[in-house]
């Protein structure tokens, strides 16, 4: 299975797919699987490719979900080894895309492929949710087809999104849920004036410290046994018009809270409006939520993906909550039950990116026997 996943994985490589091209790597891929017997269903939206492929037709469902975009190179010149060359080098396979997730895309499908043909008739639907609009903007790719899917009353019950979860071996973390990730843009208002006269004027700056300082150190929750404590952080802060001798006339602030199932987005909406009006500060805020907290608790799908690790690599995986945002978020909307499993997340967006040949043949192997844990038993 090793040379099957790691030469897909190359294939895909070395198509050049930045975010949201896809330059190809879903058409190699709906053509492996079509000839097993998967209905392909493309769902192009805008400039986004998005691949929805199944094979079966009953409950449940079990959809692999990934993604073919990925972020751009940066300075070619930094790296080793072409970003798109696909380079196996003492048993890494370099370029970008390797471990996110072009990698573990590739296992996936293989996966799916040898369980089909070893059984043709088996129960239940295996499907693969593909998308190339992960990696940028994530407005016309998994949420969209999750749109689709949902107004047809079709199902997912089962997903296994192929993330970089490992940390320091193949097999130690799978994520079972993901942060909630909110952002606000927030504009204090003020009146612009010369330094020489603050009487005549109104600094935002020196009005917005003491919200800023409350801000900052409130602690929305403890979090809970399956989420990390709410955090906040400041992201971008901006005033004046460059010169020493004018007070601004309005403060930009933008801040992030990635937070768990403790608080909803219209709690932290609501403090933050107190904070400001117990502050007098004339203000505005927009606010974008890219994603509410998901949290698959222990069940089927867990316990299959946790069995499957510990058979294929001897080590018995922690299921964790932590890092950024994924699809994940939008497919849990569907009901289903999602885990996030992938190779070692070290490189990841970084100058010589690459993954472990033999990982990437493990990680096949274990979406493989998922698949069985879920299937036959």
């Amino acid at each position: 299975m090793r040379e099957k996943v790691v030469s897909l994985a190359q294939d895909l490589i070395r198509r050049p797919s930045i975010s949201p091209n896809d330059e190809g790597c879903q058409q190699i891929i709906a053509e492996r699987l079509e000839k097993l017997g998967f209905q392909i269903e493309w769902m192009p939206f805008n400039d986004t490719l998005n691949l929805w492929a199944k094979h079966g037709t009953v409950e449940p469902v079990i959809a692999f979900a990934g993604h073919t975009d990925v972020v751009p190179t940066g300075d070619e010149n930094q790296w080793s080894f072409p970003p798109f060359s696909a380079e196996i080098i003492d048993g890494m396979l370099y370029g970008r895309g390797a471990a996110d997730m072009k990698g573990s895309l590739a296992a996936m499908i293989v996966a799916a492929e040898e369980y089909v043909k070893a059984n043709p008739n088996h129960k239940g639907t295996i499907a693969l949710l593909i998308t190339s609009d992960e990696e940028a903007a994530a407005k016309d790719g998994t949420v969209r087809v999750v749109e689709t899917l949902m107004a047809r009353d079709e199902k997912i019950t089962y997903c296994m999104v192929g993330e970089p979860s490992s940390a320091k071996n193949l097999g130690d973390v799978v994520k079972n849920g993901r942060r909630g990730s909110i952002t606000g843009n927030l504009y204090i208002q003020g009146i612009q004036g010369h330094v020489a006269y603050p009487h005549l004027a109104e600094n935002p700056i020196h009005k917005a410290a003491p919200f800023l300082q409350e801000l900052t150190t409130y602690q929305w929750d403890e979090g809970n046994e399956f989420f990390p404590l709410t955090s906040l952080q400041i992201a971008n802060i901006h005033a004046g018009t460059g010169s020493n001798n004018v007070i601004p006339g309005e403060l930009y602030i933008q801040f992030n809270l990635r937070y768990c199932t403790e608080v909803t987005d219209e709690i932290i909406k609501q403090k933050v409006a107190k904070m400001l009006e117990k502050h007098n500060l004339k203000y505005r805020i927009e606010w974008n939520l890219s994603g509410k907290p998901f949290l698959t608790k222990p069940g089927k799908l867990l316990d299959s993906i946790t069995s499957a690790i510990e058979e294929t690599t001897g080590i018995t995986p922690k299921a964790e909550t932590g890092g950024g945002t994924s699809d994940g978020r939008f497919i849990a909307l569907m009901g289903a039950e999602v885990v996030e499993f992938g190779p070692l997340n070290a490189t990841i967006h970084k100058v010589n990116e690459c993954v472990s040949v033999e990982d990437l043949g493990k990680c096949g192997e274990i979406y493989h026997k998922m698949l069985v844990n879920l299937l036959d038993s």
